[in-house]
């Protein structure tokens, strides 16, 4: 289970009033990530695009694993 501080949760109607602070404190590093609330429900997270391209490139290695992994488990 993830946890969220109070700093990193906002509202889409506060994203959408404070945008520039919210992308500020995220760039600056003051946030690591900002978790967008809608409806009472946990919609989205923002990132910097440094840790998403992070993420991204992670997410492609693990998938190269798990398709080899995949073959080799069917003896291919």
């Amino acid at each position: 289970m993830v946890t969220y501080s109070k700093n990193e949760i906002m509202t889409a109607t506060q994203i959408v009033r404070n945008f520039s602070s919210a992308l500020n404190s995220l760039t600056s590093g003051e946030i690591q990530r900002l978790v967008i609330v809608k409806n009472n429900r946990f919609e989205a997270v923002m990132v910097p695009i440094e840790k998403y391209e992070k993420m991204s490139e992670a997410v492609e290695i693990l998938e190269k694993i798990y398709k080899k992994t995949k073959i080799n488990q069917r003896g291919e």
